[in-house]
């Protein structure tokens, strides 16, 4: 290699990996603890919220085109552990049948051009799934990455936009690594601290660090705070698609 050739090199900028993120493989497939949500076969175990017939489906791979659909996903309907949010993209939320207390959990999602979702913890409080890519505007609690506002006497209050814009391209898999801790109550019932989001990545890049949810954030679920609660999938502003949803009991974060 001739030294013009180093010198060149040398003066790229290559990426920085050692930037406190996650890189590499999905936690569940490297660290213990963590179990599936979906069975890889149907939705056994998750129910629409509205108790409408369930109109999400399992597919085997996700369709989206650039040129002839951007605004839409397709896919076709069998055993599988991709799930898709209906075939014209919006329907009813979709929710767990179980309840969970402080947990990580672990999502892929996909979007299609301009669509809208979310994940809920305990179905009170929203991690906002959005297509961001490429804005160049401020960031807010309504882009990707951010935790959503309340509404409050019919405004948004509160809510923490994402400290970056991470957002992928529509069509591409994303990904969140969310550490939650549950809401606390004393014996008689009465709210002692609130719901924490201690830690967002958002396809491996830090986001989110120790936000407090001193309420349920706009769109929740009409259920009271409580120690444990159900997780819910937001499936009605447009086609999004889920895979590989795992989670495990919260525990301690490790500054990586």
């Amino acid at each position: 290699m001739t030294l013009l050739l180093i010198a060149l090199l040398l003066s790229q900028k290559l990426p920085d990996l050692n930037d406190g993120d996650a890189h590499g493989d999905a936690p569940y497939l490297i660290e213990d603890g963590w179990r599936p949500l979906l069975n890889g076969k149907d939705l056994s175990g998750w129910h629409a919220q509205d108790g409408k017939p369930l109109e999400w489906f399992t597919t085997p791979g996700v369709v989206w085109e650039r040129l002839l659909g951007p605004t839409r996903l397709s896919g076709r309907a069998a055993p599988a552990a991709t799930i898709l949010n209906s075939r014209r993209g919006s329907t009813s939320n979709l929710v767990t049948d179980e309840k969970f207390g402080d947990v990580e959990l672990y999502l892929e999602f996909m979007l299609a051009k301009g669509s809208n979702s979310g994940v809920y913890l305990h179905g009170l409080y929203e991690v906002q799934i959005f297509d961001s890519y490429g804005s160049s505007e401020p960031l807010t609690s309504s882009d990707a990455g951010g935790i959503y506002h309340q509404w409050i006497d019919n405004k948004g209050v509160g809510g923490s936009a994402p400290s970056r814009n991470a957002a992928r391209r529509p069509g591409e898999w994303q990904s969140y690594q969310i550490w939650f801790r549950a809401p606390r109550f004393d014996a008689s019932g009465q709210k002692t601290e609130n719901a924490k989001y201690l830690r967002v990545l958002f396809n491996g890049l830090s986001v989110q660090n120790d936000v407090d949810c001193p309420g349920p954030t706009r769109a929740h679920m009409q259920h009271p705070e409580a120690a444990t609660n159900p997780i819910m999938l937001q499936g009605d502003h447009g086609p999004v698609a889920f895979r590989n949803i795992y989670i495990r009991p919260l525990r301690p974060i490790i500054d990586r």
